[in-house]
C-alpha cells in the first residue's frame, strides 16, 4: 500500500503500480465519506497520449497543439492539418502551432513536423568529433502545401524537439 496524497507520494504510487501490460493489480481505496476501504482490480495497459490536438479558431484560423514528439506525431499532424483545411471554405488564413511546455521527444518526429511546413532548407544538423555523430536533415517539397502564415508559440518549458521545429520554421522564414 502506498498513500498518494502529496506530489512525491503520487509519483511513488505510480511507480509501484507500473508493470507488464495485461497483468492485474489490486488497489485498496480509502475514500472520504465511505466507511470501509474497498478493493478494485485493474488490468495494466499502455496509455497512449494524443500528442497532436487541433481546432478551428475564429472560423478561419487553425490552432494545433503538440504536447510532445512521440512515435506518430508527424503522421497525426498531417491528418489533423488535412481535417482543419477541409473545414474552412477558401482555406485557412493562418495557423498557430503551439509548442509551449512541450518537453521534446523523438528527433525523427521533429524533422517530420518541420518538413510538413517547409518546401526546402535545412531543418537541423548535428555535429561531433566522430563522423558518425554528424547528421543533416533537409526539408522536401510537399504534395500538400500549407502556404498560409504560421505563428509558432514557445516558452521556457519548450525544449529539445520543440526547439528544433520552432528554429526550423523561423530560420527558413516560414513563421
Amino acid at each position: 500500500h502506498v498513500a498518494a496524497r502529496g506530489g512525491m507520494a503520487k509519483l511513488e504510487a505510480v511507480k509501484t503500480m507500473r508493470g507488464k501490460k495485461g497483468t492485474k493489480i489490486n488497489l485498496t481505496i480509502f475514500r472520504e465519506g465511505v466507511e470501509e476501504p474497498f478493493e478494485v482490480v485493474l488490468v495494466r495497459d499502455v496509455i497512449k497520449i494524443m500528442s497532436v490536438k487541433a481546432k478551428i479558431v475564429d472560423k478561419e484560423f487553425g490552432y494545433v497543439r503538440i504536447t510532445q514528439f512521440q512515435e506518430d506525431t508527424g503522421r497525426e499532424l498531417k491528418r489533423q492539418l488535412q481535417e482543419l483545411e477541409s473545414e474552412v471554405d477558401g482555406g485557412l488564413k493562418g495557423l498557430v502551432l503551439d509548442l509551449r511546455n512541450n518537453p521534446g521527444g523523438l528527433l525523427d518526429q521533429a524533422v517530420l513536423v518541420s518538413d510538413e511546413f517547409l518546401e526546402s532548407g535545412k531543418i537541423v544538423y548535428t555535429d561531433g568529433r566522430m563522423k558518425s555523430q554528424r547528421m543533416e536533415f533537409f526539408a522536401h517539397p510537399q504534395k500538400d502545401k500549407h502556404s498560409y502564415p504560421i505563428i509558432c508559440l514557445v516558452n521556457g518549458g519548450s525544449a529539445s524537439a520543440s526547439e528544433i521545429v520552432s528554429a526550423a520554421v523561423q530560420d527558413n522564414d516560414r513563421g
